[in-house]
Parts: structure tokens; sequence; C-alpha cells
């Protein structure tokens, strides 16, 4: 099977783009089941009900990551839905870190979890991993692993080889160039990288990034025009096991 994940989405303007490019993407690298990180995917920041409902319209699964608790109302959908998840170590808050998706045929489960060098405050993400691994009774395994050190997403990467399908690096909306099958087994990329304007740093609008590390006075973030750009990640693996059999990252604009 071929799982396509789809890096940190960028707005709303973004989120309709990819999930009208989706189909095409799919027919061309035959995917079978998409996971996208919705959490920067409502203008202003965040995830809304509003820009998580666009997503879905195309994907399976939506994670998320530091921006999850920005919009309140998410929280009722976070309960409510099984297929929008949070960083599984933030604890005991509303929402799931993790779900299983029956296809019938199969079935997959995706993890969430989010590091802890120079992000908020949270549980140890490699302690929930053991304790997340516990409890799934699928070998086809992805964990978006939201992270901002390259160095503590390699460690994840290292320590969940062999007991995972793939770990995905998001967060730094940089793709990165490492894609990788560690130990035989598992998928790796350290960061899958961002859909949004590619003419922006990381999404947003240039000149609002220039004008607050220039001046030191806070900037509203807006969206710039543009051309968008899709970074993901085919990732193949065999159903039986859950070995990953390739992985192969993606830059479209």
């Amino acid at each position: 099977m071929n799982i396509l994940f789809v890096g940190d989405v960028v707005g709303q303007r973004s989120a309709e783009h990819l999930v009208k490019s989706l189909p095409q993407i799919k027919r061309r690298y035959e995917i079978g089941f998409t996971v996208v990180n919705g959490e920067n995917s409502a203008d202003g920041n965040g995830i809304t009900p509003f820009s998580a409902n666009i997503l879905l319209e195309s994907a399976d699964v939506i994670t998320t990551g530091n921006h999850c608790f920005r919009r309140r109302e998410m929280n009722e959908l976070y309960e409510e839905s099984s297929v929008i998840i949070r960083p599984a170590n933030f604890g005991d808050t509303v929402g799931r870190g993790y779900t299983i998706f029956d296809m019938g045929r199969t079935r997959i489960a995706v993890v969430n979890l989010i590091g802890m060098a120079y992000m908020e405050s949270c549980d140890n993400p490699f302690g929930w991993a053991d304790r997340i691994l516990g409890e799934i009774d699928t070998p086809n395994i992805i964990v978006d692993f939201h992270a901002e050190a390259t160095s503590e997403k390699k460690a994840m990467g290292y320590y969940l080889a062999g007991r995972v399908s793939a770990v995905i690096g998001t967060h730094t909306h940089v793709q990165t160039a490492d894609e990788q099958i560690i130990d035989g087994h598992t998928g790796y990329i350290t960061d899958v990288g961002y859909t949004g304007v590619s003419d922006s740093v990381l999404g947003i609008d240039k000149n609002v990034i220039i004008a607050r590390l220039t001046t030191y006075y806070p900037q509203k973030h807006t969206y710039p025009e543009g051309d968008i750009m899709i970074n993901a990640a085919v990732i193949s693996i065999d159903e039986k096991n859950g070995k990953c059999t390739g992985i192969q990252r993606l830059y479209i604009v």
C-alpha cells in the first residue's frame, strides 16, 4: 500500500488548493491512504472546524501539533472525531493522540507526538510512544513527530525503528533530503515540509517576517498570493508486517 503524508498546510487557500490537487496526486502515486498535518490550516493560525472539514474532503486522518489548541472551537471536534488527532504527549486533555483506521482488508494506526526541545511544555514523547505501541494491535503504524530539533527527530526515528512503519517529521516547514528506511523496516524523514505559497517565509508573507525581524515590533501574520507548493512523502508499506518498502519525498509546485 502507498500512503501519502502531506506536510503542514498553511492557511485556508492552501487547504483548498491541496484538496483540488489530491485526486491527481493519488492517481499518479496509487495512494490508498492519506494523512495531512492540518495544524496551521486556518487563516490566522491553528486549525478550525471549517478548515478541518475542507481537508477531510480528501484526507483520511488529520494530525496537528503545537497550535492544536489555539482555537477553542476545536475542542468539541477533537472529542467527537476519531480521525482528527493531537499530540498524545500533551497528556490528559481533550481529544486523542492516535487513531486506528479500519480499511476492511487492513488497519492503519496514525500516532501524533510532539517534541520537547524548544517547544511547549509536554510529557516525554519517547515514553508515550512506548505506551501507545503497547495498545496498538496492527503492524501498520505511521508516526507524525512534530518537533523543532533535528536531533530529537532523528533519535525518535532510531528509537522506533523496527516497531513502526514510518516516523515522519513535521513542524519546521522545510523539507529535508534525508528520507531513508531505518533497519530495513521504518521509513523516516526529518521534516516532510509544508503546503503553502512558495514565495514566502514558511507560508507567511515574507515582508511581514522581515519587518518583525528588523524592527522588533509585533506583526500580524498575513498570507501572500502566489503559487502554492505541496510538500509530502509517499510511504510504501507491506500491509502484512508493517515494513516500509519505499519512501519518496514530493515537492510539487
